[in-house]
């Protein structure tokens, strides 16, 4: 599990990245928590525009939605991957990356 922020530090509306390999951006949006790769599947662009459930890639429009990861229009045709979010006792956020991401990172670093 990756340690995010205090819940409070994360408004409604609003992400934060995690500088981890590769990037994951957490949004807190609609009443929930969502975590996905912050890398756009069609060009490995980052840092979007959320909108409801949905975050646009910055480069060509390409729409991806926050629960499933699934692209909602082109260019992007696949999906980027997406992460469980839970918050602790304390309020505190944390994500766990998703088990393919763990093995593409482990194989990288070896």
């Amino acid at each position: 599990m990756i340690p995010v922020c205090h819940l409070d530090d994360l408004p409604e509306g609003e992400s934060v990245r995690l500088s981890t390999e590769p990037p994951i951006a957490v949004f807190r949006t609609e009443g929930a928590l969502y975590a996905i790769d912050d890398t756009c599947t069609h060009q490995d662009a980052s840092e979007g525009w959320l909108e409801g459930c949905f975050v646009e890639c910055p480069l060509h429009t390409a729409l991806f939605d926050l629960r499933t990861g699934q692209p909602a229009c082109p260019p992007a045709r696949r999906p980027v991957r997406t992460h469980r979010v839970s918050v602790d006792d304390s309020g505190f956020v944390h994500v766990q990356v998703a088990a393919d991401a763990e093995a593409a990172r482990e194989g990288s670093a070896a």
